[in-house]
């Protein structure tokens, strides 16, 4: 089948090149020209496990090819993705302008029957709109073309998209035209092999469904956060806790785990525009605004906990830092952990000299050069003159560390472990005090 994405970011890319990667014809359209030229030249703009070689194989293969003409876009496709971002606005809300430009770039355009296809994560209602401005474009050209509009929401998992794309949990079609629900049946028919993923409901049902999603997985782990603090305060280990309710199958052992805070593109946005959402209609959503306080507040444990090692003073003194992307295989900095505690301890007068396998050039491309922050090649470089470690990202490869190397690069034998990778015991038993997430500090026998 033809299609065309409009958006050649995260969730534009996934779904273009795992389209094509199945024998479908795809054109990506982008307003950026760097991008453009890039995807052309081979290379990608964000890193994804795998998504490199997937998007060279089809763009070699004539598959998957890249434009800034939105007119050759609309001409292209029959399936008219919209992928681009909906960024949150002052009060929390989702920006629906880039959406919306999309969609009247369509109406300006179209010539013949078309699928609209809302990819990004938009609030309820955002169809309704989507269609009313390409009527209006339409009109105004004086043109009468079939048009349905379809929400189609995305479930990707930074570091693993390919993959959900590829063997997805369910496929969510939101549509009022039950032919058109035929025809994204057919569209995802080879993800769909073993059994049937695709679900077809109303668009608005759809629409809320992807908001649901995020907002009850950020729940949890809200949830498991505030535990963690009360079981500090009580004298419990929140790992043992969590293993103990985990076996509940109810509840089960997926993100339950404690830590310094969600972060990334999704969750911390998408509970805003629910809760926004919520407020539009006349409904208090008390426990969406709940769940977003507490994940701030999860955020400042870890630099209180440092603060307080150091008896508050931490002028002219330097922290190691592990991990700068909000999660292990994905270089997105976006809302990360990491932000709000380097931020924090210049703030308070000291210096991070920060490592992270991927997202080292994000974090230049955010802070640029600065005498508070040195990015290192290699997490023990980070260690050298440090007066303790702290970890926030729980890349894999931090987890078979030689505690008495750590120990002997320190200046000051602590580490702050927010992402709860280790055993107290062990690491104390190196000579290290070792402060985590919900659980009672331990120090060298």
């Amino acid at each position: 089948m033809d299609v065309t994405i409009f958006g050649s970011g995260y969730v534009g890319l996934v779904t273009g090149a795992c389209l094509a990667e199945v024998g479908n014809r795809v054109l990506c359209i982008d307003i950026d020209p760097a991008k453009i030229d890039l995807l052309n030249q081979g290379g990608i703009p964000i890193f994804e496990p795998g998504l490199a070689a997937l998007v060279e194989r089809n763009r070699a293969s004539g598959r998957l090819t890249f434009s800034n003409d939105p007119a050759e876009g609309v001409a292209h496709g029959l399936f008219q993705f919209i992928a681009v971002g909906t960024p949150p606005d002052e009060d929390g809300s989702a920006d629906l302008r880039h959406v919306l430009a999309v969609a009247r770039t369509i109406g300006d355009h179209m010539d013949a029957y078309r699928i609209i296809v809302d990819k990004s994560t938009v609030p309820v209602g955002t169809a309704d709109r989507v269609a009313a401005q390409v009527r209006e474009s339409l009109t105004a050209r004086g043109a009468e073309v079939e048009f349905d509009v379809v929400s189609n929401p995305e479930f990707l998992k930074e570091g693993a998209a390919i993959e959900d794309f590829m063997r997805p949990d369910r496929i969510v079609v939101g549509t009022d035209n039950p032919r058109t629900g035929e025809l994204l049946r057919a569209l995802y028919a080879p993800f769909n092999r073993s059994h049937n993923r695709v679900m077809l409901m109303d668009i608005r049902s759809a629409e809320l469904t992807k908001y649901a999603a995020n907002a009850l997985l950020a729940t949890k782990i809200s949830f498991m956060n505030e535990l963690s603090n009360i079981a500090e305060a009580v004298g419990a280990d929140i790992e043992q806790v969590r293993v103990g309710i985990g076996s509940d199958p109810r509840i089960g052992y997926q993100f339950i785990y404690p830590g310094c805070g969600y972060g990334g593109s999704c969750f911390p946005k998408d509970v805003r525009a629910l809760e926004r959402t919520a407020r539009s209609v006349g409904y208090q959503a008390e426990l969406l605004g709940a769940v977003e306080a507490v994940n701030l507040r999860q955020k400042e444990v870890l630099f209180a906990k440092i603060r307080d090692h150091f008896a508050g003073n931490l002028s002219g003194r330097t922290l190691a830092l592990w991990g700068l992307a909000f999660k292990p295989n994905t270089d997105d900095m976006r809302e990360a952990s990491s932000r709000r505690l380097m931020e924090a301890l210049w703030q308070a007068g000291a210096k991070v000299r920060a490592f992270d396998p991927v997202a080292m050039e994000e974090a230049q491309r955010l802070y640029g050069d600065r005498p508070d922050l040195t990015l290192v090649q290699d997490p023990l470089d980070a260690l050298a003159g440090a007066d303790g470690l702290v970890i926030v990202t729980e890349w894999h490869q931090f987890r078979g560390i030689d505690f008495t190397a750590v120990k002997t690069r320190l200046k000051t034998p602590v580490v702050f472990d927010g992402r709860n990778l280790f055993d107290p015991r062990q690491v104390s038993a190196s000579g290290l005090t070792y402060y985590s997430i919900g659980r009672t500090p331990t120090t060298p026998a």
